[in-house]
């Protein structure tokens, strides 16, 4: 049972010191950086939000459908008529019936014989006639006819609406929400360039510094074997107690920079844990390799195929674009605006059928125009977009210049840095022969101690170069490419 439970431990000692250990390739810390970039994510979505956006923009020209609806109660109807008014038409007979017989009996009185006795008798007929009973039912249901119950009231409308122009407004906003889908697809692929070259700048740091510590080990390594030799001299009295202290205080600045590119290979481990989303304490190595030096010398670079590719140009003259569109929008404005409208208008008391308690509806269709006749703003708009347009347009010619500036400087640079790799490695080729010819006089007494620190400070100071040559071409590489848009 202790056999198995020490087994076990092992086991899991293994298994943690491999996840520990595991290793990152440049490609690897680039798939993670662009799978953990909030900013990438935040592009993605901006991308997204302007194609819908353009979607938006494109139904603005297609017809529009909309109802609209609702109920009303009132305490009260609408009435037609005055309460006077319709007194007077439902005692209509009543009153028909006193003027004629007013009428009549003036007309008839004026006769020379007989004429009030014909006045009361015909006074008498229509009074016992239903002429008046009779009109006053007519006058009820006049009053009646005209009396809306408007107290519930139900209505609603369906419409249809279709633009036919708008003084340009429509197109050119459907071609800006283009252009500011295909801005945002720029924009992503910059971020993401801007993305790798962040991590191959942390790798490359990271790579540098554990060379850079490897070596500081293996200068260490040296001082601390050379101290032993000197020890075992100043024993034989063969060397004195000061060429002892003098290589311990070459041991002591090994020893302390070893620290320091310690430090500093855990900070950078940092950097480059944090750009690939990890926690900044992960423990991992980067892969052991060289860079890739192809470039041999200065390109030749056609500028042109460079203005063409870098995104800052393109986002730039989609800019330009943008701002030609604006000044067709803020012209729109002076422009007259024509639409089609059509509908269907429906209530409940139907207002076609003498309020009547039912459903009825009808059939609407017109032309809406809009002419501007006096409109200052509009004028002043169309004056500031083509500001922003010729503003744009220094902007073009600028960023020319500074990208110009930019891909020469980085092209020199590297080609320096070539150069420096080249000196490096004929300095290290001197310094390897001193380094053999101090250490063989050194073991056969030629030579003191001091003579082969110096000797041992050259070769690590050569070694260093040809680190920092190779860096900064890989480096220097990569914001060349970027410079010329590759």
């Amino acid at each position: 049972m202790k056999n198995k439970t020490i087994v076990l431990i092992l086991i899991l000692l293994l298994s943690y010191t491999c996840v520990a250990q595991q290793v990152l390739t440049l490609e690897q810390c680039r798939e993670r950086a662009l799978n953990s970039n909030k900013g990438l994510k935040m592009s993605e979505e901006k991308k997204i939000e302007t194609e819908n956006l353009q979607k938006v923009a494109l139904w603005q020209m297609l017809p529009k459908v909309g109802a609209t609806g609702g109920y009303m109660w009132m305490d009260k109807s609408v009435n037609l008529l005055s309460n006077e008014q319709q007194d007077r038409i439902n005692h209509l007979g009543d009153n028909v019936q006193d003027e004629l017989t007013t009428s009549l009996r003036e007309q008839l009185g004026d006769l020379p014989l007989g004429g009030d006795i014909i006045g009361n008798i015909v006074t008498n007929l229509i009074a016992n006639s239903s002429l008046s009973s009779s009109l006053n039912n007519v006058g009820q249901d006049i009053t009646d006819a005209l009396e809306t119950d408007t107290r519930n009231t139900a209505f609603g409308v369906v419409t249809l609406t279709q633009p036919i122009y708008l003084g340009g407004k429509l197109i050119a906003l459907y071609k800006t929400a283009g252009l500011l889908n295909q801005l945002s697809g720029i924009e992503y692929d910059k971020k993401r360039e801007e993305t790798l070259i962040a991590i191959d700048e942390a790798y490359w740091q990271v790579v540098s510094v554990k060379q850079k510590k490897e070596l500081a080990e293996n200068y260490a390594a040296l001082l601390d074997t050379l101290n032993r030799n000197v020890e075992q001299l100043v024993d034989a009295e063969m060397a004195t107690k000061g060429d002892l202290a003098k290589v311990r205080v070459k041991l002591n600045e090994a020893r302390m920079n070893l620290t320091k590119a310690t430090n500093g290979l855990a900070l950078a481990k940092m950097l480059l844990a944090q750009r690939c989303g990890m926690p900044l304490d992960s423990e991992f190595d980067v892969s052991d390799h060289n860079p890739v030096l192809e470039l041999t010398a200065k390109q030749s670079i056609n500028m042109d195929s460079v203005l063409h590719n870098r995104r800052e140009m393109q986002m730039l003259h989609i800019s330009d674009s943008i701002a030609s569109q604006g000044v067709r929008i803020a012209a729109s404005t002076l422009k007259p605006n024509i639409a089609f409208t059509g509908g269907y208008l429906f209530s409940n008391p139907n207002l076609f059928n003498g309020f009547q308690n039912e459903f009825g509806g009808t059939l609407m269709a017109g032309v809406v125009v809009n002419i501007p006749i006096l409109h200052p703003g509009g004028i002043y708009s169309v004056k500031a977009a083509k500001a922003k347009k010729r503003e744009i347009a220094y902007q073009i010619e600028e960023a020319q210049e500074m990208i110009e500036l930019q891909v020469n400087k980085l092209n020199y640079e590297l080609e320096l840095a070539y150069k420096k790799l080249d000196q490096a490695h004929s300095n290290m080729v001197q310094a390897e022969e001193n380094l053999r010819l101090a250490d063989e006089s050194f073991k056969a007494g030629m030579c003191s101690s001091s003579d082969l620190m110096a000797a041992q400070t050259a070769w690590i100071s050569a070694k260093s170069d040809i680190l920092d040559a190779e860096i900064e071409i890989e480096i220097n590489s990569v914001y060349l490419r970027q410079a010329m848009g590759k």
